[in-house]
């Protein structure tokens, strides 16, 4: 006798499958992976390396010991791997970022249910973490055998006067592993749209509306609020996550500008200099809310009758 599974909406017919979707993302942050050894040296791709392990390690355990179903090969927990590490310096300790992947796949994902039930981006869940637990080795920027000199210690949006155009496309400065060459993010970002995992919109939105409202604040100029800190990596690789962004265009477009106001506020007016982390965050939050707002209603359907007041 067969049997029938039952899964939440939507229902769509594609042959697409989860781990096709997140090969294609392994794909587009090949070149940011590539580029971050050539820049920081092949202690970028042994973080790297170890945070995958780590992650479908964790999973796996996880799931055993649960007695629920192994979903390792579907690629999500790589994709979580890769992110963490691609938000940490070359130099961070192993052992802090371990901490990042934990949170990120244990806290962020398992025990909310897995792939698909967790409400906020897990690899970001885990930069948090990292951020509050282990602050100065998060933000010690510092260079291995590579381009990036050793010594460099500042990002562009902390000395932005300081950084020119191919410095920035080409990420010939200090940063995380995966968020400093825009050349290569753009590349990949380029790829999964083409290929139809991800709908250009969020990107654009989010990095427009950063760029737009950074240069009204006040703040750095256009382009090095667009190529500079986190905003490529986080606008095409986790703004744009399946499970924590809205479902509808105009949703997206809202969301989009959410995020370059809560980005744009705090790179201007916080104390922080980057802002991707938290905007996407409370992007996250308010997602079923804009879903809830921007929602299709079926062709002949009649709009919910309004409650009558005392009743």
């Amino acid at each position: 006798m067969s049997k029938m599974n039952l899964s939440v909406s939507p229902h769509i017919r594609s042959a697409r499958t989860t781990q096709s979707i997140m090969l294609d993302v392994i794909i587009a942050l090949t070149p940011a992976l590539i580029a971050s050894v050539v820049l920081y040296g092949f202690r970028a791709l042994l973080l790297t390396q170890i945070s995958c392990g780590f992650c479908v390690l964790l999973e796996f355990l996880y799931e055993k010991l649960l007695k629920r179903p192994v979903t390792v090969s579907d690629l999500s927990a790589v994709v979580t791997g890769l992110l963490v590490a691609f938000n940490v310096p070359v130099s961070m300790p192993v052992w802090m970022l371990l901490v990042g992947d934990l949170a990120a796949i244990i806290l962020a994902k398992q025990l909310f249910g897995g792939l698909g039930c967790n409400f906020m981006n897990p690899a970001l869940v885990g930069r948090i973490v990292m951020m509050f637990s282990f602050t100065t080795a998060l933000t010690t920027y510092t260079g291995s055998a590579g381009l990036v000199d050793a010594a460099t210690s500042a990002t562009p949006l902390a000395d932005p006067a300081s950084y020119g155009f191919m410095e920035l496309l080409f990420g010939l400065h200090g940063g995380v592993i995966g968020e400093t060459c825009a050349a290569a993010l753009l590349l990949g970002g380029i790829y999964l749209c083409v290929r139809g995992v991800i709908k250009p919109i969020i990107p654009l939105v989010y990095i427009g509306t950063t760029v737009l409202l950074t240069w009204a604040f006040g703040g750095v100029a256009p382009l090095r609020s667009a190529l500079a800190g986190g905003l490529l990596l986080g606008a095409i690789y986790m703004a744009t996550d399946y499970v924590t962004s809205p479902i509808t265009d105009k949703g997206k477009v809202i969301f989009g500008v959410f995020l370059g106001l809560i980005t744009a506020l705090i790179r201007v007016f916080g104390n922080y200099s980057e802002g991707v982390t938290f905007a996407i965050i409370l992007g996250n939050i308010l997602v079923p809310y804009i879903n809830d707002l921007t929602e299709t209603r079926p062709i002949g359907a009649n709009p919910p009758a309004k409650k009558e007041a005392g009743k």
